[in-house]
Parts: structure tokens; sequence; C-alpha cells
């Protein structure tokens, strides 16, 4: 008999209100960072493996609906409710700038070189902020069809997409000729679009299913229908073997990226799920629920019983020394296990 597989995750407590967008850091000398967007206004730096809250980024005065660092995690980013998107230095939570929009802001990332910042929301208007002229006018591309929802940078800055709230499709935009390459049809619209670590797939969520694209030929790789309506999704980053899933039914699904199996069911938020991502080394990833929390999973958590006759199982030494770092972080603080 297959043995059950318990996933405990760290909880990460402070948002006030629901947490709607989740972004990590690629590696940096000093590790990896995990930034939060939430409806209280008050996006959040953390320390990606451990969960530590590291400082809140205050100045907005409306829903924060997006957050992102920059390549090397030294500026933040945030998208907001308050007809705004702000740029913050992420070393000591100072506002560097305010960009002025004339309707809520939904979406924002900063370029692979981090001079550009690229913003899109209820104007639908994307808009490339040059963040070594702050005062400058922003580039502003072709209008959307409808309200910005997601937008992402590939082909080294090349091109950007985007979604909308009211369409079924995602655009992509070639930035040299300021034309649209290429839309990429769903059966809903797309409330999240990742584009994987290694620049190879677009992973897209619209209404109950999740659809990997290939991000130079734009062709439909794998589509799979998911047991609820998710609004995130996310690819492991360093295998691409597995992915993870969330939505209304309130759990992380985990499935197999080559067939689409259910590998694996992690409960324990008291609300719908409105984000998941893993981290940028694989070993864990985290989720954001209406429920006003994180929770960072490990991506391969140990069995019910030690299992000696299946060598392969052994957990690996980095994956356990992160397993140990949360049972000490539950252990130590008991509340933790009971929200």
């Amino acid at each position: 008999m297959e043995k059950k597989k318990v996933a405990l995750p760290l909880v990460c407590h402070g948002h006030s209100r629901p947490v709607v967008d989740l972004f990590y850091s690629p590696i940096t000398p000093d590790g990896y960072f995990l930034i939060s967007a939430s409806k209280d206004s008050t996006p959040m730096l953390r320390n990606g493996e451990t969960g530590d809250w590291i400082g809140t980024f205050e100045g907005h005065k409306g829903a924060v609906w997006s957050s992102c660092l920059d390549t090397n995690a030294l500026r933040a980013a945030s998208a907001s409710a308050d007809f705004s998107a702000k740029l913050w230095d992420a070393l000591t939570g100072d506002e560097l700038h305010s960009f002025e929009h004339k309707h809520i802001v939904r979406a924002c990332a900063f370029s692979e070189d981090t001079h550009h910042l690229l913003t899109g929301g209820v104007e639908k208007i994307l808009r490339i902020f040059d963040l070594n002229r702050l005062d400058a006018a922003p580039r502003e591309v072709d209008n959307s069809p409808g309200s910005v929802r997601t937008v992402a940078w590939l082909h080294s800055d090349q091109t950007i997409l985007s979604s909308c709230s009211d369409t079924s499709v995602v655009r992509l935009w070639d930035l040299r000729s300021g034309k649209i390459v290429q839309t990429l049809e769903t059966k809903s619209p797309v409330t999240s679009a990742e584009v994987s670590q290694d620049g190879r797939y677009i992973t897209t969520a619209d209404g109950s299913t999740v659809k990997f694209w290939d991000s130079n030929h734009f062709e439909l790789v794998k589509s799979y229908d998911m047991p609820c309506n998710v609004e995130s999704a996310s690819l492991e980053p360093k295998h691409g073997n597995k992915f993870i899933a969330g939505g209304e039914d309130m759990w992380v699904h985990v499935f197999d990226f080559h067939t689409g199996k259910e590998l694996g069911c992690n409960k324990g938020h008291h609300g719908p799920i409105h984000c998941v991502r893993f981290a940028p080394g694989g070993e864990s990833y985290a989720s954001g629920s209406e429920d006003g929390t994180i929770r960072i999973w490990l991506t391969s958590p140990v069995s019910r019983e030690e299992s000696d006759a299946v060598p392969g199982n052994a957990p690996n030494p980095k994956v356990k020394a992160v397993a140990d770092e949360v049972t000490r972080k539950i252990k130590s603080s008991l509340h933790i296990g009971t929200a």
C-alpha cells in the first residue's frame, strides 16, 4: 500500500486581509526572498526559505493587487487600487517613487535587466516606465480590450504578455515593433500567467484549466482539467516535472507535469487560494489565501512511516534541512499550528 504523505506547512501571519499575489526573487548571494500583496494595502517581504518576516512597505492607500522584486532583490514594486504603482528600496523599505495612474493598477513586473517596470490595470493600458529616468513619461503599449489582470516579460525583455479580466486570451507584444505577435486562446479569462525560470514555458490558469505553452513557438504543449476552478498555477522550476494549482476549494494540488496525475493535495487554508508560486530552487512552494495567511510547503513531504525498502525515497540533505527548520519553527510557535 502506498504510504500517505503529510505536508506540514510553515504558516506566515501578518496580513490582516486576503493575500492576492506572491512573488519569489531569484536566488541571490543573500538567499532568496518572497514578497506578498494583500488587500490590507501593505506588501510584506520575507525570507523565502524560512518565511521569516523582514519588513513591510507602507505608503499605499488602497488594496495592493500585485507585488514583485527585481532580479537582484534590491528593489520592490507594487500595484494598487489607489491608482498608483510604487517603487521601493527593498533593503530599507523606503519609497523611491510613485507612478501615478488614472485608475486601479492590477499588475506590475520588473524587466529582467531591472531597468524597466511594466504595469497594467483597469485603464486597459500597458505602461513601461524607465527606472533610470523616474520622472520621464512612460511608453504606452497598444490598448488592451479589457481590464489588465496579469503582465510578464519574456525573450530577454523583447516581448511582454498580458491577460485581461474579461477576455479569454493572452496577448504577446513585440516591443521592437509595438505590435501583437501572438494570441493564446483559452476557455476562460486567464487569472495567472507565469513564465518558467528557464524561459521555455508559459503557465496559465483559466477557470478550471491549467495550460502550458511553448514560449518560443506559442504552441499549446499541455492542457489539464482541474478538480475545481483554480486562480493560480506554477511550474516546478528545477526539473519541470510537476506543477501546483490552487483555487476555490482551499487546497493546494500537486500534479505530474507529463501525465496530469494528481500527486498530492495540501489542506490547511480556511478560504479560497488566490496565488501559488514555487521557490526558485523548487524545494518548496507558497500559497496565499483569502484567509490572510501565506503557507510554505515542502515539495517532498516526509512519509508517515519510514520506507527503508525504497532507497530512492530518502530525502536529500537540503530538503531535510528545510524540513527540520520548519518543524523547529512550528514547535516554537504553537499558535501557528492552529491557525
